[in-house]
């Protein structure tokens, strides 16, 4: 990603590989500083912070505007050390130690496992190599994920402080019609029976596959991304050509299936196989829920969330808030929409300066 991505940017950024315990080789990029070539500051430990992206995406979407605008470049340039997670199946990660992505089983996975090994590889790997707690950045499935390791403590116990962008762990008000007509249409039961595991939009059927939710007359795709995510404010719509260049990017259909269930039920759970799928994986008939009041006291949270935004609706968001033990520091921005808090224009003065003041006031000085 260094090289597609940042090459030219002034930036410096550096590549490394993390297994995961299940296999997986995932990609992590490293902006250990921002331009400030003053040797005294470049020599001074810097507190890292770990951006993950969401669904769909990859950790490009931290850069895809100017630097004055993208968070990984903001954070540099006030002095985090920035590191960049690509979870498994995307574009900068490097498959598996054993399986192809022709393999069944390369795609036999849902958040669960993004959660449970993904994002504590790589927050290890910082961890270890920084030797100081992490801050942690995630975006919508970043979010998700986030919230269901932050249950695990061997996984809170490496993290300083986190900040939700559109946090989402309840989808069972979205209002995005795209993903709420796919999910109550069972196309995840579909697709399931034609032994389909990769989704991707840029080949035959990912792009049958949206046709055929958009030809339900409740679903208007004039304005595909409005579709899926809501009315986005603040965003270049001149700058969509270059964001296509890099997204959208694959995930599992099995993941899909698992936010599918999310949507229909109301729940935070783990992936439901069924009664005897169920019984194999978890000794039990239901799928076990994520206890979101396990989230320790001490594990300081922002979170930002927006208006308009389709996929992280408020009331949802509410019903995530009185789960939780602890209060978190909150923004909301009215005319935000799901988009707008990773690509909007004015993203810096509404959302970033606020959570790096809060980042701020967590650190180890």
């Amino acid at each position: 990603m260094c090289e597609e991505v940042l090459d030219g940017s002034g930036y410096p950024c550096l590549e490394y590989l993390v297994q995961t315990e299940d296999g997986f080789l995932l990609g992590l990029q490293r902006i250990p500083h921002g331009h400030d070539n003053n040797l005294l500051t470049l020599k001074k430990q810097k507190p890292p912070v770990l951006l993950q992206h969401g669904l769909l995406q990859g950790g490009d979407n931290w850069f895809l505007n100017p630097p004055g605008q993208s968070l990984g470049f903001i954070l540099a340039d006030e002095g985090f050390d920035v590191w960049i997670a690509n979870v498994r199946g995307t574009r900068w990660s490097h498959g598996h130690i054993a399986l192809t992505k022709t393999d069944r089983d390369y795609w036999d996975w849902t958040w669960d496992e993004l959660a449970m090994y993904d994002l504590p590889a790589m927050l290890k790997f910082v961890y270890k190599t920084t030797g100081s707690k992490v801050f942690y950045v995630g975006h919508s499935q970043g979010t998700i994920i986030g919230m269901a390791a932050f249950t695990q403590t061997h996984v809170t116990d490496m993290v300083a402080a986190a900040a939700l962008l559109s946090p989402i762990t309840y989808l069972d008000h979205i209002t995005s019609p795209f993903f709420s007509k796919a999910a109550r249409h069972y196309l995840d039961w579909m697709v399931k029976t034609m032994g389909v595991r990769e989704f991707n939009l840029r080949n035959d059927l990912g792009v049958e596959l949206v046709d055929w939710v958009c030809q339900r007359d409740d679903v208007d795709c004039g304005d595909f991304l409005t579709a899926l995510t809501g009315a986005n404010c603040c965003f270049n719509t001149t700058r969509i050509p270059y964001y296509l260049e890099f997204e959208p990017q694959s995930t599992s259909l099995k993941n899909l299936g698992h936010l599918a269930q999310m949507i229909r039920r109301g729940t935070f759970s783990m992936y439901d196989y069924g009664y005897f799928g169920n019984l194999q994986h978890y000794f039990k008939l239901q799928p076990p829920e994520y206890n979101l009041s396990a989230i320790p006291e001490t594990l300081p949270l922002w979170m930002a969330s927006g208006g308009e935004d389709a996929l992280a609706d408020p009331v949802d968001v509410l019903h995530m808030l009185e789960k939780l033990r602890t209060k978190p520091d909150m923004i909301y921005l009215a005319d935000y929409g799901h988009i707008d808090f990773i690509l909007s224009i004015r993203a810096k003065a509404d959302v970033y300066d606020s959570m790096i003041d809060f980042f701020k006031s967590h650190a180890e000085l």
